[in-house]
């Protein structure tokens, strides 16, 4: 008797690990064609009808990161793409600032033909693309400054900009240069490969509702808070920081299989304004963004460095780390931040400390951001207009005494967007921080011995540790900070990407993006 059969591709959990997906293979028959057929037919409805499944992806694979990580995890997932049906169109990057060359040159009405943008890569080709799409398109008005920075912007001139992200002229009072951080400024490096003008279509049909054609030949403007549009990461770099903080684990298979699935889950992302490049240089603000941590000082320094030793791969964080480390240099700065006093203080008092050396007793529990997170949720049904949101003017924030300064030399100055995770830290740089609560976790780390400072950083690598409650260390849970240097003595670190500026202005954007993912398991 003839057998007719037909196979339903499922994900189940691993049992030694319950977070990774594994995609399974079941195979049905049924002597009758037909009843195979119903059957089948029957499913496909069930799937077309989930309307958070993407349908057509615009993918970037960095051939290079994680010495050649990215080419294989992408050979590995892209069959699990056409089960799915999934149509992707892949630009595998040549050069650094290529996915934003790419993203930045295509109009809308291109745009909006895909349902998401994949980075096969790690945080440095996500924060390309993120800039990519958020320079041109998110419209917004500049981080509030305290009085006394020495920028303070004019209501008038701040709010609702649209930047063109690919204009190289010098900007006037409500544009923004937007040359991409950590890249060269020589002739042709960031022309982009497809003209806003005259850009060719990418060849994908449009499946997505929000494409239908408007009257006549206008083309809905994408913007960013955005409802269908996602972003996605397969993680083949050296860290993947932003993948372990949003599904708790750096596993090709079970990113690949959250995005075929349609997960969603919004991220806040910090904005960075850089007034000035260096203290003798002219105001000329340059808008860029992060989605998981900002650092001047230590981190930039381990960066800058690590660019030299990248033929060592993911160990040249290591060596460079090091290196710095040895060195132990401090900055000057001064920083301003909004005080949140809605929330109980994170660094405990300093008589908890015995003879400045111990550190400080351990804090309250902390809320770990998990899936379906509560404290995330309560923080968006709270309402976008609360009144401790940060005002889009900085004049109103002048007035506002809110605003905490701090001075002195610090050897790090760093703002974490999310807990920031990766296996040399496993809780992150700070365990606490939720994905789309509205709120950086600004650390002030302060000159201090060097065996000290040794000892802070090694309670990064132990699971369950506090690093946070030393003595020379500041916690500040705000929204906005801001930063002065009279040096420009380092650089900043951006997601991985160098930023140089001795005046900053960052302000957390709550849920300004959203990713396919869920959030870490239990």
């Amino acid at each position: 008797m003839q057998m007719h059969r037909f196979a339903v591709h499922v994900v189940t959990r691993s049992r030694k690990h319950p977070s990774p997906w594994i995609p399974c293979e079941y195979l049905f028959g049924h002597k009758n064609s037909e009843t195979c057929k119903s059957w089948v037919e029957l499913l496909s409805a069930c799937t077309d009808g989930e309307h958070d499944r993407p349908k057509n992806l615009l993918v970037f694979v960095h051939p290079l990161c994680g010495k050649g990580r990215g080419r294989k995890n992408w050979e590995v997932v892209v069959p699990l793409f056409d089960r799915a049906k999934v149509n992707t169109k892949v630009i595998t990057t040549e050069r650094a600032g290529h996915a934003y060359d790419t993203i930045a040159s295509l109009s809308d009405k291109e745009l909006k033909k895909f349902d998401g943008v994949v980075a096969v890569g790690g945080d440095g080709l996500f924060n390309e693309i993120l800039n990519g799409l958020l320079r041109s398109r998110h419209k917004t008005s500049y981080p509030p400054t305290p009085e006394g920075f020495r920028y303070v912007g004019s209501n008038e001139t701040c709010q609702g900009y649209r930047n063109d992200g690919l204009s190289n002229s010098m900007p006037t009072s409500n544009t923004v240069n937007v040359m991409l951080p950590g890249s060269s400024n020589k002739s042709g490096d960031h022309e982009p490969l497809l003209s806003t003008a005259q850009s060719p279509e990418l060849g994908t049909s449009s499946l997505n509702p929000n494409t239908e054609p408007s009257s006549g030949d206008q083309v809905p403007l994408v913007s960013f808070p955005n409802d269908w549009f996602r972003l996605g990461i397969i993680p083949s770099g050296s860290t993947d920081a932003i993948v372990l903080s949003t599904t708790g684990e750096r596993d090709p298979v079970t990113s690949a299989l959250l995005i075929i699935l349609g997960r969603r889950m919004s991220l806040d992302i910090a904005q960075v304004v850089r007034w000035k490049s260096s203290p003798s240089a002219e105001i000329l603000p340059t808008v860029c963004y992060a989605a998981s941590f900002a650092g001047y000082g230590f981190y930039g320094e381990v960066i800058r460095e690590s660019e030299n030793f990248r033929w060592m791969g993911p160990a040249r964080y290591d060596f460079s780390g090091t290196m710095v480390f040895l060195k132990h240099r401090s900055y000057e700065a001064k920083v301003a931040f909004l005080e949140n006093r809605s929330a109980d203080s994170l660094t405990a008092s300093a008589e908890n400390v015995a003879n400045g050396v111990q550190p400080r007793q351990k804090r309250p529990r902390k809320t770990i951001c998990r899936t379906s997170c509560s404290v995330c949720k309560e923080t968006s049904a709270a309402g976008q207009n609360s009144a401790d949101d940060v005002p889009d003017s900085s004049r109103a924030i002048c007035e506002n005494p809110k605003w905490v300064w701090s001075k002195g030399r610090f050897l790090s100055v760093g703002a974490a967007v999310i807990s920031c995770r990766n296996e040399r830290a496993p809780d992150g740089l700070v365990a606490e921080a939720h994905l789309s609560d509205g709120f950086l976790h600004l650390l002030l780390i302060r000159d201090c011995p060097l065996p000290l400072y040794l000892w802070h950083l090694t309670q990064f690598t132990k699971k369950g540790s506090d690093p946070l409650t030393f003595k020379f260390v500041e916690h500040h849970k705000t929204k906005a900070f801001t930063f002065i240097s009279p040096h420009d003595e380092s650089v900043w670190n951006l997601d991985g990407e160098l930023f140089q500026a001795s005046e900053v202005s960052v302000q957390a954007c709550r849920g300004l993006v959203s990713l396919f993912a869920s959030g870490p398991e239990v």
